[in-house]
């Protein structure tokens, strides 16, 4: 066995409550840390940087569904909408009143909380499909609003030129310098969810998720603790707009449509529904999943189809293979990727022994 918790006792609440508090963990996530942030921008060029830096975008709205949708139990088709929100209003605040990034992120972040709370208002009201279905007109209103209103949208094809992010007066340009931009961020995206989880509001999630009726009976408000869900996974998607949008260099609704909802939705059910480590596993695995799928048709797909038709070949496989992933993770792991990493890790742990 690699290590036992029965060996370690913790002697202090702040010991107890730690994020990780076996020695192995620690260990772990600061090889982590060191690996992302000390050998990979020296050690990876320029395209492996922009595949992190699309995963890091990822993780932070994969973290937000999973909060409202895996820990809360709200279902959710509408989260590109709340994304644009977050990303058109960083672009207006920068490019009319030139505010840094450190102004308009936070700031696309709580106007995408604002709207987030008034979709969820019907929340206590509606349940399940119904409100998957108030979740979609929302991504559809949100969507037309921006595209007929210039003073948002910035009129021609609705889309705004986004300055590059500066910091201590150097602009932020090329995948290396945006890379540390957005890992820091996506860090304390994740650090912020995880202690939120471990929240008295964050068992309130779980508690209604798991039984709202019940949850009721002993004193958690439901209705208040639904419309902070609301309000924290919009902020998180407004966060991932901004980041977006930054990477980018531009502020366009084509971005944010319906298929990037189910994008995102899928992540959450393929990495695994409440659970932290299942968004970051969703969100590679969905990133990775097109690159992977063109790379190998590039190799082998001229085997099969000539080279005209294999570009319109490869998009459609992938949404076959996409599709079919999700039914399978439904049928066969329905916790996802952070159910069958735990497995992996418990059959280590106890290792010789069966059980």
């Amino acid at each position: 066995m690699f290590h036992r918790e029965s060996g370690y006792f913790n002697t202090t609440y702040k010991a107890d409550m730690a994020l990780y508090p076996l020695p192995i963990a620690k260990f772990a996530i600061a090889a982590i840390l060191v690996l992302f942030f000390v050998v990979a921008p020296y050690f990876l060029d320029e395209y492996y940087l922009s595949i992190i830096n699309l995963v890091a975008i990822a993780i932070v709205g994969a973290l937000g569904l999973n909060i409202l949708v895996g820990y809360t139990g709200q279902i959710s088709i509408g989260h590109a909408a709340f994304m644009s929100v977050g990303a058109y209003t960083a672009a207006n605040l920068a490019t009319k009143l030139d505010l840094p990034f450190w102004l308009t992120l936070p700031a696309g972040g709580a106007m995408a909380a604002f709207i987030g709370i008034l979709v969820g208002i019907p929340s206590l009201r509606i349940k399940g499909l119904y409100l998957a279905i108030a979740t979609l007109a929302a991504q559809f209103i949100i969507e037309w609003v921006i595209n007929h209103t210039p003073t948002i949208s910035g009129g021609v094809a609705a889309s705004i030129e986004m300055p590059p992010p500066e910091f201590l007066g150097k602009e932020l340009v090329n995948q290396a310098e945006l890379y540390y931009f957005l890992m820091v961020i996506m860090v304390i995206a994740l650090v912020g969810a995880m202690n939120l989880i471990r929240s008295r509001i964050g068992r309130s999630f779980i508690a209604i998720r798991d039984q709202e009726i019940a949850a009721e009976i002993i004193g958690i408000n439901v209705f208040k603790t639904k419309l902070i869900a609301f309000a924290v996974s919009s902020f998180y998607a407004g966060v991932c707009g901004v980041m977006y949008t930054y990477y980018l260099g531009i502020a366009n609704y084509e971005n944010f449509q319906l298929i990037t909802s189910i994008d995102y939705l899928a992540m959450v059910i393929i990495g695994g529904l409440g659970s932290i480590l299942g968004s970051i596993l969703g969100a590679i695995f969905i990133t990775m999943l097109p690159i992977v799928i063109r790379l190998l048709m590039e190799t082998f797909g001229s085997i099969f189809v000539d080279d005209a038709a294999l570009a319109q070949v490869i998009a459609q496989f992938r949404l076959i293979i996409f599709g079919g992933l999700i039914i399978v993770f439904l049928v066969v792991e329905p916790d996802g990727l952070a159910k069958l990493w735990q497995n992996i890790r418990n059959y280590f742990r106890f290792w010789p022994f069966s059980y």
